[in-house]
């Protein structure tokens, strides 16, 4: 059984920073690419940072020099560093296998005030 656990958001002021975990479960994590994705309220869900199994990364335009995402296949996680948070990044976020739409984690809630 496929399991997504997402953790280490929180509430942080605008320019501050966060590091989001996810850890999988159920699956040969190696040799998947991953990925993470927000939603905020309202608003569809979208790609924000990807890793193939590799470990060649791929930004959204909006998190290209903020972000960056990072693996631990020994640890069978997912990182997603985030610098300089902007109000507009406020969003669940939820990793995911790219090509995959099943099994999502619960999310891990980030918020930035201005």
């Amino acid at each position: 059984q496929v399991q997504l656990v997402e953790s280490g958001g929180g509430l942080v002021q605008a320019g501050g920073s966060l590091r989001l975990s996810c850890v999988a479960s159920g699956i040969n994590f190696r040799i998947f690419a991953m990925g993470w994705y927000r939603q905020a309220p309202g608003k569809q869900r979208e790609l924000v940072a990807t890793i193939s199994n590799s470990g060649i990364t791929n930004y959204e335009d909006s998190a290209k020099g903020r972000f960056t995402i990072s693996r631990d296949n020994a640890k069978n996680t997912v990182y997603l560093q985030m610098n300089s948070l902007k109000p507009e990044d406020t969003a669940a976020y939820y990793c995911q296998r790219i090509g995959y739409n099943t099994s999502w984690g619960q999310g891990t809630q980030v918020t930035v005030s201005s």
